[in-house]
C-alpha cells in the first residue's frame, strides 16, 4: 500500500468555497485500490501554510504528497512542472500577509523540479476523459510557497518523500456570474485519484509534448 498525502486550501479572496479542498476531500472518501490516502486542509497564508503541511508530513508519513490548490480562470487540471524560491504577492493573504520579492526559504535553491512523473499523470488524467496539461508556472502567491516548502522539505530532510502540485479550476458554483471556465469538484476528485495512482505506480516519466510558447 502507498500512503499519499493530499492536501487542499481553505477558501481565500472572498470565496465561498476552495474547490482544492472540496475535491481533495471527495478523492479521499473514495480511495483508489492500493492507495492509503491521508488529507490535510492548509490556510491560505505564507509560513502557516509550511507549518500546517509539515505537522500533516509527519502525522501521515506519507510516500507521495500531492498538494493541491485553486487557479481560477485555468480551464484544466494542470500539474505544475517547477516550484521557484519567490514570495511575490499580488493580494493579501488571509493573514494579511503581502510579502514582494522575499524568497520562500533564505539561501534555497532558486528552484525546485517536481518529483512526480509530471507528463506521465497528464497523460493518464487525459486518457481518463478529463482535461489536463502541464504548466510551467505556479505562480508566486501560497500555492507556489508550499510546492516549493514541500520540495525544500524532501530534498533536506525526508530522502525518498515523492511530491508535487496540482492546480484546479474554479467549480462551477463560483462562476454563476462569470464568464470564466470551470470543472466539477466531482471530475477533479477523479483527476486527483489518477494522478495519485499513477505517481504511485512509477518514479520515471514519460517523453511527450507539453512545453509552453509563453
Amino acid at each position: 500500500m502507498t500512503r499519499v498525502l493530499l492536501t487542499g486550501f481553505e477558501p481565500f479572496d472572498g470565496e465561498a468555497l476552495n474547490p482544492s479542498w472540496e475535491a481533495v476531500r471527495a478523492a479521499a472518501a473514495h480511495p483508489p485500490e492500493g492507495l492509503v490516502l491521508s488529507t490535510a486542509r492548509l490556510p491560505c497564508a505564507f509560513g502557516t501554510s509550511l507549518d500546517a503541511l509539515r505537522e500533516a508530513v509527519e502525522r501521515t508519513a506519507p510516500d507521495v504528497v500531492l498538494c493541491v490548490g485553486q487557479a481560477g480562470g485555468r480551464p484544466d487540471v494542470t500539474v505544475e512542472r517547477i516550484a521557484v524560491n519567490i514570495d511575490d504577492a499580488r493580494i493579501p493573504d488571509n493573514a494579511g500577509a503581502q510579502p514582494v520579492d522575499e524568497p520562500v526559504v533564505p539561501g534555497g535553491p532558486a528552484a525546485y523540479f517536481s518529483t512526480l512523473p509530471v507528463k506521465a499523470c497528464v497523460a493518464a488524467v487525459r486518457d481518463a476523459g478529463l482535461p489536463a496539461s502541464v504548466s510551467q508556472t505556479a505562480g508566486t502567491f501560497v500555492c507556489n510557497h508550499v510546492f516549493y516548502g514541500l520540495m525544500h522539505l524532501a530534498a533536506t530532510e525526508r530522502p525518498g518523500l515523492r511530491g508535487g502540485f496540482v492546480h484546479v479550476p474554479y467549480a462551477p458554483g463560483q462562476v454563476t456570474d462569470r464568464a470564466l471556465p470551470s470543472l466539477p469538484v466531482s471530475a477533479v476528485a477523479e483527476a486527483l485519484c489518477v494522478i495519485a495512482v499513477t505517481a504511485a505506480g512509477r518514479t520515471t516519466d514519460i517523453r511527450a509534448e507539453g512545453g509552453a510558447t509563453h
